[in-house]
C-alpha cells in the first residue's frame, strides 16, 4: 500500500501516515444481501473513484420521490466496496475517516459493522485496527442510504460524495479534532500562540509523553519553538496538554492579506522519540462584533457583505472538485462579497481551506433543523440522539480556521413555537460550542422571530449576535429595544429596500444574501419543470448574472459600470418587503426565496425581438459619482449616482447599434461597458477560464462557449445544440448552461445554448495537450487548446 506521510517542516521521520482512498471503488446502486461481507464477489460492480455522487446522472423525473426538494433526481440505496492491501501492524493504530456520506450511513471492515451516521454532512472516522486481517487483505463496505425522502429542502446527492482516507497513528496519538491552535492575544509587536492537542493513549499501560511546538509562518520559515513539561496518560486514556508560545511580530490574517502560519504539533515520548505528529493550518486574527458599531476585523470596522451557498456544484451534483469553488468563490469576492453562509449544514473541509486561502469570512453553519420537521425524512428524526456527537465533531474539526468568525446553530428552526422546547435546544449546543471552542460567537437564523416572541421570551438574548433572517427593520427595532445585543442578517433578500438598512444601521454587522449561487433543489414551490432555485449573483456555471451586477456596484471598493437593457422600467419601483428584485413582482419573503423569479425585463444585450422603432431604457449599475451615456456615438448625458444605489437609467428610441456608458469621475475615465446589436449566428467562440488544468478529482476547467454574429457579438436568442469533445490528454466531465428547466443529463456531451452560451467541464489526463471543440449545425466549429499536468 502506498502511504504518503504528512509533513511536518523538518527533517525527520513521522509516524503518521495518511492515504488517501480515491481509486479502486466497486459500486453499485442497489441493496444486495451480503453486501457487507468480505467473501462477497463484487466483480460485477461498478468500477468508480470517490468522490462519488450517484444521483447527479439522473434522470430527472417528474415523480421522482424526493420531489422538487431534490431537483427531481433519484434517491434510494447504494454500496461501495475497496480492498486494502494493509497488514496491520504491532503498536500502530489504523482508522478511515470519510468527510461526508449522503446519508444515513453503515460502514464494515471485514463484515465487521464499524459505524453508523444518520447526517450526511458531517465528517465521521472509525478505527478499524481490530478488525484487520494479517495477511493484508482488508474489505471495506459503505452502505449509503437517501431512500427514506425528501429529507432535505435542497439537493442533497447520494453516495460517498467527499474525500476518504486511510490514517495510520502511533498507538500514542493525536485524537480526531484534537488539535486546537488559537492566538490569545495580539499586538504588532507579539502574538501569543495557544496550542492543546489531546492525545490519546491506546497502549495497555500508562504513558508520559510530551508536545513539542513549532510554528511555521507563511513564507515556510520556521519562527518558533516550544517543548512542554512530560504528562502521564493512563491507559485507554486521552489528555489535553496545553502548549504556549510567543511570536514576535505576527501577520494578521485578513480579506486583503490572508497570510497563513502552520502549527507542527509532535507528540514526544519522554526520551524524545517521536509519537505522532499533526499539522495545523491557522490564522492570526482579532475578530469581534460590538453592539453599537457592528463587525470589526483587525481593528477595521466594516459590514459582512455575505452569500449564502448550498453545498452542490451544479453540473457536478454534491461531488463537487475543489476547482468548482474555487472559481465561484473567487468570482464572488471579485465582485464585493466578503463572507459565506455555509447553508444549512457542515460544509467540505477543502471548503474552508479554501476560505482561509482567498481570505473570506465564514458563517459555518450545524443544523435546518432540530426537534421539529421540515420535511418528513429530516434531521429531526435523529436530533435527540445525535446533535450533540454532530456539533462537538463539526466544531472540533473546524475551529483552526481563521476564515470562521460565527458559528450558527440552526437556520429557521420551527421549535421557536415552542419556547422551552427550543431553548433546552439552544442551551445544549451553546455549551457544547462554546466548551469547544471558547474564541467564537454563536448565532442563529431566527425565523419570523416577532411571531414566536423570541426577543421577548429570552431566546435570542440566548445568542452571542443575534441573527434573523429578513425583515432588516425587525431586527434594527430589536436592537434598538435592547442595544445591548449584536445584531447580523442571517439571511436577506437582493433589493435596495434590504441592503440600505444594514449599510445605513451602525449596529448592523452585515447580510447574507439569498443566495450567491443559482443550487439545485428547492423547486418544491415552482414545481417541475423547474429543478432549481435561481436566487443567485451567479448561475450553476459561475457566470455573472444581471443581479450579480448589482450588487457589484454596490459592495464593490474598485470602481464598477454594467450596462443593461431594461425593457420594462415602470415595474422596476421600489420593493416594499420580500424577496421581489427590481423588475418583478413583490413576493412573500418564504415564498420568494424558493420561487424562480418571473420573467424580467433585464437584457445584458442591445439586441430586442422587437427591431421596430419603439422606446428602450439603458440601465447601469455602477459606484461612479457620474457616468454619461451613448446610443451610437450621441451622449445621452450625465446623471449622478442615487443616495439609494438605485440603478441609473435613460430613455431612448431603440436603433441598432452600439450603446455605451462611461465613468466620468477624474482618472476613471477607462472604467465603461457598452452593448452591441447582434446579427445572425455564425459560429461558435470558446475560451476556457484557464489555460493549464490537472488531473486528479480537484482539478477542474470551464470552457465556454457562446454563439455568435460576424462581428463576434453574442446572439442572445441562439438556441443551438452544441456538441462538445475533447482530443488528447483531456476528459469531458460534464457540459450545463445554467437552466432551470433543462432536464438533459449533466454527463452528456451536448447541450442547448442558453441566451447564446453554454459551457463543458473538462479536466487533464496525465501530462500533454488538448483541444476542446463545441459544433453545431449551420456553424463554424469552435476549439481552445489547454494544456494538462499530471
Amino acid at each position: 500500500m502506498a502511504t504518503t506521510p504528512v509533513l511536518i517542516g523538518v527533517a525527520e521521520a513521522t509516524p503518521r501516515m495518511i492515504t488517501p482512498l480515491q481509486d479502486d471503488w466497486r459500486f453499485i446502486q442497489a441493496d444486495p444481501e451480503g453486501a457487507e461481507t468480505s467473501t462477497l464477489d463484487d466483480a460485477s460492480w461498478r468500477a468508480v473513484t470517490v468522490p462519488h455522487d450517484w444521483a447527479i446522472a439522473g434522470p430527472f423525473d417528474p415523480d421522482a420521490k424526493a420531489a422538487g426538494e431534490n431537483g427531481f433526481l433519484p434517491s434510494g440505496v447504494a454500496w461501495y466496496r475497496k480492498t486494502l492491501d494493509l497488514k496491520p501492524q504491532p503498536g500502530r493504530r489504523y482508522f478511515i475517516e470519510f468527510d461526508g456520506i449522503m446519508e444515513r450511513s453503515g460502514v464494515w471492515v471485514n463484515g465487521h459493522h464499524v459505524g453508523y451516521r444518520p447526517m450526511g454532512y458531517v465528517s465521521q472516522r472509525y478505527e478499524l485496527t481490530r478488525h484487520l486481517r494479517t495477511d493484508g487483505r482488508n474489505v471495506i463496505a459503505v452502505r449509503s442510504d437517501t431512500s427514506a425522502a425528501p429529507s432535505s429542502r435542497w439537493y442533497t446527492g447520494s453516495g460517498i460524495y467527499r474525500h476518504v482516507r486511510l490514517i495510520e497513528t502511533d498507538d500514542v496519538h493525536v485524537t480526531q479534532g484534537g488539535a486546537y491552535v488559537r492566538a490569545t492575544a495580539i499586538s504588532d509587536g507579539q502574538a501569543t500562540i495557544s496550542v492543546t492537542a489531546e492525545v490519546q493513549n491506546d497502549t495497555g499501560a500508562a504513558v508520559a509523553a510530551k508536545v513539542e511546538l513549532l510554528l511555521i509562518d507563511p513564507d515556510g520559515r520556521e519562527v518558533a519553538r516550544t517543548v512542554t513539561a512530560t504528562s502521564d496518560i493512563a491507559s485507554g486514556r486521552s489528555r489535553a496538554l496545553p502548549a504556549e508560545i510567543a511570536l514576535p511580530r505576527p501577520r494578521r490574517w485578513d480579506i486583503n492579506d490572508p497570510a497563513l502560519y502552520r502549527a507542527a504539533i509532535r507528540v514526544l515520548a519522554a526520551d524524545g522519540t517521536l509519537l505522532d505528529n499533526e499539522d495545523v493550518r491557522f490564522g492570526i486574527r482579532e475578530a469581534r462584533f460590538d453592539p453599537a458599531t457592528g463587525f470589526w476585523l483587525n481593528g477595521r470596522n466594516f459590514k459582512l457583505k455575505g452569500v449564502a451557498l448550498h453545498h452542490d456544484g451544479g453540473a457536478v451534483g454534491a461531488a463537487v472538485p475543489l476547482a468548482v469553488w474555487r472559481q465561484r468563490l473567487t468570482t464572488l469576492k471579485a465582485q464585493g462579497v466578503n463572507a459565506i453562509r455555509t447553508a444549512h449544514n457542515v460544509p467540505s473541509p477543502e471548503f474552508l481551506d479554501l476560505a482561509d486561502e482567498l481570505g473570506l469570512l465564514v458563517m459555518d453553519e450545524l443544523f435546518d433543523q432540530w426537534n421539529v420537521a421540515k420535511t418528513p425524512e429530516d434531521y429531526h428524526l435523529f436530533f435527540g440522539d445525535w446533535h450533540k456527537r454532530d456539533a462537538l465533531d463539526m466544531v472540533r474539526r473546524d475551529r483552526n480556521h481563521p476564515s470562521i468568525v460565527l458559528w450558527s446553530a440552526g437556520n429557521e428552526i420551527h421549535d421557536t413555537a415552542y419556547p422551552v422546547q427550543a431553548k433546552a435546544a439552544l442551551r445544549s449546543i451553546l455549551d457544547i460550542v462554546h466548551a469547544a471552542d471558547p474564541s467564537r460567537p454563536v448565532t442563529m437564523a431566527l425565523f419570523r422571530p416577532n411571531v414566536t416572541k423570541d426577543y421577548e421570551n429570552g431566546l435570542a438574548d440566548m445568542l452571542d449576535v443575534v441573527g434573523q433572517n429578513y425583515r432588516e427593520n425587525e431586527l434594527i427595532a430589536a436592537s434598538r429595544q435592547n442595544p445591548k445585543r449584536s445584531i447580523v442578517g442571517t439571511e436577506n433578500a437582493h433589493n435596495r429596500s434590504n441592503w440600505v438598512p444594514v449599510r445605513d444601521y451602525a449596529p448592523f454587522s452585515g447580510m447574507f444574501l439569498w443566495t450567491g449561487v443559482d443550487y439545485l433543489g428547492e423547486a418544491n414551490r415552482s414545481g417541475w419543470p423547474n429543478i432549481q432555485n435561481p436566487a443567485g449573483l451567479l448561475d450553476r456555471t459561475g457566470r455573472q448574472k444581471i443581479s450579480g451586477m448589482e450588487r457589484e456596484s454596490w459592495w464593490s471598493d474598485r470602481p464598477v459600470l454594467h450596462l443593461v437593457r431594461n425593457a420594462d422600467p415602470a415595474a422596476a419601483g421600489p420593493p416594499t418587503d420580500g424577496a421581489g428584485g427590481p423588475n418583478q413582482p413583490v413576493l412573500p419573503t418564504m415564498i420568494a426565496v424558493a420561487t424562480p423569479k418571473p420573467e424580467v425585463a433585464l437584457f445584458d444585450d442591445w439586441t430586442p425581438q422587437d427591431r421596430s422603432q419603439h422606446d428602450e431604457t439603458i440601465e447601469v449599475y455602477s459606484n461612479c459619482r457620474q457616468v454619461e451615456a451613448f446610443l451610437n456615438g450621441h451622449s445621452l448625458g450625465t446623471l449622478p449616482i442615487n443616495a439609494d444605489a438605485s440603478p441609473r437609467r435613460w430613455t431612448v428610441r431603440y436603433a441598432p447599434g452600439e450603446v455605451r456608458a462611461t465613468c466620468r469621475d477624474p482618472g476613471r475615465e477607462a472604467v465603461s461597458d457598452r452593448l452591441r446589436t447582434a446579427g445572425k449566428p455564425v459560429r461558435i467562440d470558446l475560451q476556457a477560464d484557464l489555460p493549464t488544468v490537472g488531473s486528479t478529482f480537484d482539478d477542474m476547467v470551464y470552457v465556454r462557449a457562446r454563439v455568435v454574429d460576424a462581428n463576434g457579438v453574442t446572439v442572445p436568442s441562439a438556441n443551438s445544440r452544441l456538441h462538445f469533445a475533447v482530443k488528447g490528454a483531456g476528459q469531458l466531465i460534464a457540459t450545463d448552461n445554467g437552466s432551470s428547466i433543462d432536464h438533459t443529463p449533466f454527463s452528456s456531451a451536448d447541450r442547448v445554448a442558453q441566451d447564446g452560451v453554454a459551457v463543458g467541464l473538462v479536466r487533464g489526463a496525465g501530462d500533454g495537450r488538448f483541444t476542446v471543440t463545441a459544433t453545431a449545425e449551420g456553424l463554424k466549429a469552435g476549439a481552445v487548446d489547454l494544456r494538462s499536468t499530471k
